[in-house]
């Protein structure tokens, strides 16, 4: 992404992309796309992110772990959460994850870092509880934070032990992967052909399809197989490194798959290129390997980010490419005014799905490549639809191929399509009279991370602009007047214009993140909302500081851009938009019609939870990424610049002007040691 409008727009869509193939991966055991694609998705996701923190999105794919549960089981909550893994791609991405941890514990360059490496098996997550030795409890993962209570159907694998063997400890939670094996998927298929019943996909469908049965019986015919990777809650440890965990739960009765212990890079990037090469010979599939950091109190100090740990990462096999032919280059307009270039391609099935369109991000992509419409062009599977360009055949490029030529105006409200400096995006000016930004602000408005509203779409959306009965947000909770117009809409009905208007009437109450999250600011994704709505707590207090942070040299706008995450730009974009009158008048009209909730920092036993913390000078004991992420685990603010808001200053050795101004302001300087006393 060239633009954060651009990345925003593409997070957002990426976001519902990978939403929907989870839940049909986890929910509805039923996946539409291979794993390699899926994991293209993520990874363009994760690439963005990376390049702009500030627009990570709460309901980010980074942010969350498997998909809502569905009916059926009963639901429980896991003692812990079930992580997923973030991913690596390549060489690079694993050489950069040993180096994010170097870098996170401050080892010495001569510090050995052994990783326990082990092929990732494709199937589905479970957790066995454990008491006192005898099983009571199985989960499925679910979204990470509650799973279905398959206990029963669980008790039919052979692999899973009834009653564990040796001394395990009085509260033992062990996590694995359950999968079928190739031969057992082939004989599943054969018994479900000769019975005229429809064919599983693949083993892993197949084993998600029995694991989740209602009668048991129909699971334990289907032969599964468990192999432990990890485990959750435990009274006791296991050991002080990940591979005596290992030995330990070999030695109470669980099925481990391989592994090996890795001293360095050379060897880890080693052990992949060996299970690449004998991945086909394997009774079982496998879509990469894990990589975990053997020493398990390092485990501990890294912790984890949002869906995954800091200490742990999968090393994923690449996604498909596939050739077709490039017949059209159209352009969308997204809710910021950003003209995007799709690629209308010509159908072409790569990993068993049909594809035709591409995303070509911005004119500065498709002028590198030389991206021309009749090109044939490579193509890398990235989504549902919208694969990524890799490259064009030149050889096989047609002889009236004219380069592609950005047009100037917005194709729908054809006003003027103005490209600023230092932006790879070019940008309708139309503003709030051209109906793709209106429409496209409203969806936003209403998706799942900001008002979630249920049944408005945009199909809704567009049609209720255009009768004009929603022009602005605070609209939307006007549309009880309109039943009777509603009911006598084409595809309406008393019952739906009811489920519609309960739906609204649901979301009159909404936390001040949420809120701020859905007013569509550029550069404010759900991390960042909440940043906003942790500093100020409430609406009131929002509105009239960033009428004061106008001026740049006011005490708000420094408070502003001191926020640990606010930089300048960001700062501009909010300033910016609670500047424009039309703005600050539609938050006026939507505080008028919604009860905004305060932002209120949970209750916790932390003495610095809701403090503000400002770190300063070269810690000894930990590096600064560590100690921000414990003061942020604690509730803690962590601030870029001292402040008349800031609780505590941390100085480490060498610290300069931010100890000469905390101690000026009467601020409580703490040496690393009495941080991490106070701190426990």
């Amino acid at each position: 992404m060239s633009t954060p409008d651009e990345a925003a727009t593409e997070l957002e869509r990426l976001a519902k992309l990978i939403a929907y193939h989870d839940e049909l991966y986890y929910a509805h055991d039923d996946p539409e796309i291979s794993d390699a694609k899926y994991d293209a998705l993520r990874r363009r996701n994760q690439e963005i992110e990376a390049r702009y923190p500030a627009l990570v999105r709460a309901d980010s794919p980074s942010q969350r772990v498997g998909a809502p549960l569905v009916g059926g089981f009963r639901r429980m909550a896991h003692a812990l959460p079930m992580l997923s893994l973030a991913n690596a791609f390549d060489d690079d991405d694993v050489a950069e994850f040993r180096a994010r941890i170097v870098r996170f514990l401050d080892l010495d360059d001569d510090a050995e870092l052994a990783m326990v490496a082990e092929p990732k098996i494709d199937g589905l997550s479970a957790s066995l509880r454990y008491r006192r030795g005898r099983l009571v409890l199985g989960l499925t993962r679910g979204d990470g934070r509650e799973g279905e209570d398959i206990t029963e159907n669980l008790r039919t694998l052979g692999d899973v032990p009834e009653v564990l063997e040796g001394k395990p400890p009085a509260i033992l939670e062990v996590r694995g992967e359950v999968f079928m094996t190739k031969t057992d998927f082939a004989a599943l298929n054969t018994q479900r052909d000769a019975a005229g019943e429809p064919l599983y996909k693949n083993p892993r469908n197949s084993a998600a399809g029995s694991l989740r049965q209602i009668d048991p019986a129909v699971t334990a015919s289907r032969r599964l197989s468990f192999a432990a990777y990890a485990w959750g809650e435990v009274s006791a440890p296991l050991g002080d490194t990940l591979w005596q965990a290992r030995e330990r739960l070999r030695g109470y009765g669980f099925r481990l798959g391989d592994a090996e212990r890795c001293a360095d890079l050379a060897a880890m990037l080693d052990y992949y290129t060996r299970v690449v090469g004998s991945r086909a010979g394997l009774d079982h599939d496998i879509d990469g390997v894990v990589y975990k950091v053997d020493r398990l109190d390092w485990q501990e100090r890294l912790g984890a980010v949002s869906r995954s740990p800091r200490w742990a990462i999968a090393h994923k096999f690449p996604a498909e490419r596939a050739t077709t032919r490039l017949e059209e280059i159209i352009i969308q307009v997204g809710r910021t005014g950003a003209l995007t270039p799709v690629a209308n391609l010509a159908p072409v099935t790569v990993g068993g799905v049909v594809v035709s369109r591409a995303s070509l991000h911005n004119e500065d992509l498709i002028a590198e490549k030389d991206i021309r419409i009749g090109d044939t062009v490579v193509i890398q599977r990235a989504g549902d639809v919208i694969p990524q360009v890799v490259e064009v055949v030149l050889d096989k490029r047609p002889d009236d191929a004219a380069p592609f030529v950005m047009r100037q105006t917005c194709p729908v409200c054809e006003s003027s399509a103005v490209r600023e400096p230092g932006e790879a995006v070019r940008r309708c000016t139309g503003g709030l009279i051209c109906p793709a930004q209106a429409v496209e602000r409203l969806r936003h408005f209403v998706s799942r991370d900001a008002f979630d509203i249920e049944g408005l779409g945009e199909k809704q959306i567009a049609a209720f602009w255009a009768e004009e009965w929603v022009r602005q947000p605070a609209d939307l909770f006007r549309l009880g007047e309109r039943a009777e117009d509603l009911a006598a809409r084409e595809g309406w009905g008393e019952t739906s214009v009811r489920n519609l208007l309960a739906a609204i009437e649901g979301r009159r109450r909404i936390g001040l993140d949420r809120f701020v999250y859905a007013l569509g600011i550029r550069q404010v994704g759900q991390a960042n909302a909440r940043l906003l709505a942790q500093a100020y707590g409430s609406l009131d207090a929002l509105r009239q500081v960033m009428t004061e942070a106008k001026d740049e040299e006011s005490e708000a706008y420094r408070g502003l851009v001191a926020i640990d995450g606010i930089g300048p730009k960001v700062a501009a974009d909010i300033v910016d938009f609670f500047a424009e009158p039309h703005n600050r008048e539609a938050v006026k009209a939507l505080a008028e019609v919604v009860m905004v909730e305060d932002f209120v920092v949970a209750a916790s036993e932390s003495p610095v939870a809701g403090r503000t913390v400002v770190f300063t000078g070269k810690l000894e004991t930990m590096s600064r990424a560590e100690a921000k992420a414990r003061a942020q685990a604690l509730g803690a603010k962590v601030a870029g610049s001292v402040s008349g808001k800031t609780d505590y200053l941390v100085a480490g050795a060498e610290a300069g002007s931010k100890l000469k101004k905390a101690r000026e302001q009467g601020i409580a300087v703490l040496s690393e040691a009495e941080w991490r006393e106070l701190t426990g």
